[in-house]
């Protein structure tokens, strides 16, 4: 099943997607429902879905999968090529950092790059969605605890990253991170280190690995990110990106105004983004 936030009519609903079509879910929720965030929170009745309007996915702006997480944890320098690339040694913990869902942007939108740099880098990722409270979850029951999977460009400001140590800065600018098209979830990918991620600028494949060259695994890292704090329905944990970013090419490359990103996952979908320069 596909879970998918959206907005029609300036109206912002979730529901879930269906080919071209998608059940707007929210339209006939109950009361503290109004989410994709509440609707994991408080379990997604599946019985109204007979009554719900029929949308063209045509007609719809996608949100972010999740628009108001409560957090999201990002995992830098995860998998093996990234690592060489860097020239960093493994990591012992899991490189842990957060984004503010104002700097996430959904399927189909615009990526923006910011009129501070030109350095907007393309990083592919496999976001993990939580479904349920979880807190020092152990690795062998980690993936009880996943709502879904859904594809992550974590589009980064290379100057502003290396400003210090500390990644947030570059990591956050104002939709610069794409978050879609949406949930596929958990009962439908019993595996996530069988998926294959590849990503694309303007047709041209830059990335491409399977899952299960992470470092440290889904498994892993809910185990870490529960331990020192809870979990809750609907926080995003992105899993880290491979080599390939454009910032340690020869010459380097960068989004521009114009470009066409896109993040495939297998079993999962593409998430396509065009870029375009912030005019305010």
């Amino acid at each position: 099943m596909k879970l998918v936030s959206f907005s029609v009519s300036g109206r912002e609903s979730w529901g879930i997607a269906e080919k071209e079509k998608i059940l707007d879910l929210g339209a006939v929720a109950g009361e503290g429902v109004h989410d994709l965030r509440s609707a994991l929170a408080n379990g997604i009745d599946m019985k109204s879905r007979d009554v719900a309007p029929v949308l063209d996915i045509a007609d719809v702006t996608f949100l972010p999968v999740i628009p108001n997480p409560d957090k999201i944890f990002c995992i830098g320098i995860n998998y093996a090529t990234h690592l060489a690339e860097t020239g960093r040694p493994a990591p012992e913990h899991p490189v842990v950092f957060t984004r503010v869902p104002a700097s996430q942007v959904g399927h189909g939108g615009s990526i923006l790059r910011p009129r501070e740099s030109s350095q907007l880098d393309f990083e592919g990722e496999l976001a993990v969605i939580i479904g349920k409270p979880a807190r020092r979850v152990s690795p062998e029951a980690a993936l009880d605890y996943v709502a879904g999977y859904a594809c992550y460009n974590d589009g980064s400001i290379r100057d502003w990253q290396r400003h210090t140590s500390q990644f947030a800065p570059g990591k956050n600018f104002f939709r610069t991170g794409g978050f879609g098209p949406w949930l596929v979830t958990a009962d439908e990918i019993s595996d996530p280190a069988a998926l294959k991620l590849t990503t694309r600028l303007n047709g041209t494949v830059m990335q491409e690995a399977p899952i299960s060259d992470l470092v440290f695994d889904v498994k892993q890292l809910i185990a870490y990110c529960s331990t020192f704090t809870p979990l809750l329905p609907g926080d995003v944990i992105v899993t880290g990106t491979t080599g390939g970013v454009g910032v340690f090419r020869e010459p380097p490359v960068f989004m521009k105004d114009g470009d066409i990103v896109e993040v495939e996952i297998s079993g999962i979908g593409i998430l396509r983004n065009t870029v375009a320069d912030e005019v305010v």
